[in-house]
């Protein structure tokens, strides 16, 4: 095999699937990505065992074959590569030269046979969003993570779904870490056909790398198939095998109470005020205390193996004092997501979660318990 790319032409797909690459499974192969040359472009593919890239790209192609090369180390050498032009021959026994007139690298590849297919997809009824929403749906649901060693569906996954009786019809991702939950959605025009697919729960590291290809300006085109859930671009495709599991009843607490109080907040200054109370959290002390009292909130830390401190925000209050505690961190995460410069929180009493959104757009929804102190 033997083919000569541009250097643009490769050198950013490569550093989006290192994160594929980069995963330990039993298979030492899957370090590698898989490199087919034919006709006027080649193909390049890499997977986790969980999720499967792959993409099609412009070479000049001398003669057509299939490489596995280390996908690190691939990266790297043409991330400083000095040319704009670039030649991959593959020579014998698996060695693989990577040059122009003046550099030279070679490096052992393995054998690409051995190298796991992606499964195969056909007849997926696929329906179209845009590219820089998803990613903005994707940011706003993976940051929720439980603990690493918690393997339950609901937890490392989030929920898909569309609600079809919805008006307007709406795409919705869910996630949860037991503490918290965040709801986004993406509505369609009344009257888009749109397929009906099971509701489905979708490794959260999976979306991850997902968001790793979305970029804003134009549709990708997602659907469900033999347990994938699939997205495709016009020359990428990534397909994420779906898990197994029950995800939480959540229709319920998304619901704004009938008496709880508006609070609206700037987000920045919010934001900083809650960066500051955590200078003073530590493992054994993580949470602050939100007291809402007239026309004011104070959030107060205090953390018997530190100190103490305390900040107050202006607000619109008038009911009887609130008082609950809460772990700033949830709050700090959920505003960096939230692209408004306001933000409301409605909260009933110091037992019950409090819900936090931006104060127009009411497509993302953030749900956060109290904590016990």
């Amino acid at each position: 095999m033997k083919f000569t790319i541009k250097k643009a032409d490769i050198q950013d797909v490569l550093a989006k699937v290192q994160g594929l690459a980069g995963r330990k499974t039993n298979l030492a192969i899957t370090t590698n990505v898989l490199i087919r040359s034919e006709g006027s472009e080649i193909s390049i593919a890499a997977t986790d065992l969980e999720t499967g890239f792959e993409g099609h790209y412009p070479a000049a192609i001398e003669t057509s074959g299939s490489i596995a090369i280390n996908a690190k180390k691939l990266f790297e050498i043409i991330k400083e590569f000095p040319s704009d032009e670039i030649s991959i021959n593959e020579t014998e026994n698996q060695w693989i030269e990577i040059s122009n007139k003046n550099v030279e690298f070679h490096i052992m590849g393995m054998n690409p046979e051995e190298f796991p297919d992606n499964p195969a997809i056909e007849d997926v009824e696929f329906f179209d969003v845009d590219s820089g929403d998803l990613g903005k749906m994707i940011d706003k649901t993976i940051f929720v993570s439980g603990a690493g060693d918690d393997r339950r569906a609901h937890i490392t996954g989030a929920l898909m779904e569309i609600l079809h009786e919805a008006t307007p019809p709406l795409f919705r991702l869910v996630a949860t870490d037991g503490s918290r939950l965040t709801k986004v959605d993406y509505p369609f025009e009344t009257g888009t056909p749109l397929p009906k697919i099971p509701t489905t729960i979708i490794p959260k590291k999976g979306l991850n790398e997902i968001g790793k290809f979305l970029e804003p300006g134009g549709n990708v085109q997602l659907g469900i198939k033999n347990n994938n859930f699939i997205v495709k671009k016009a020359n990428e495709i990534i397909i994420v095998r779906l898990l197994e599991g029950e995800f939480p009843q959540y229709q319920d607490i998304i619901v704004k109470p009938d008496n709880a109080f508006d609070i609206k907040l700037p987000k920045t200054a919010f934001l900083k005020t809650l960066r500051r109370m955590s200078i003073l959290s530590s493992e054994n002390y993580k949470g602050v205390i939100f007291k809402y009292d007239k026309d004011r909130l104070e959030i107060r830390a205090n953390n018997p193996e530190l100190g103490e401190s305390k900040e107050d925000l202006p607000i619109s209050f008038s009911g009887e004092v609130i008082e609950g505690a809460f772990n700033p961190r949830y709050f700090i995460e959920t505003l960096g997501v939230i692209e408004e410069d306001t933000v409301v929180i409605h909260i009933v009493d110091g037992e019950r979660p409090c819900l936090l959104e931006g104060a127009e757009d009411q497509s993302f929804l953030s749900i956060i318990m109290p904590m016990r102190i």
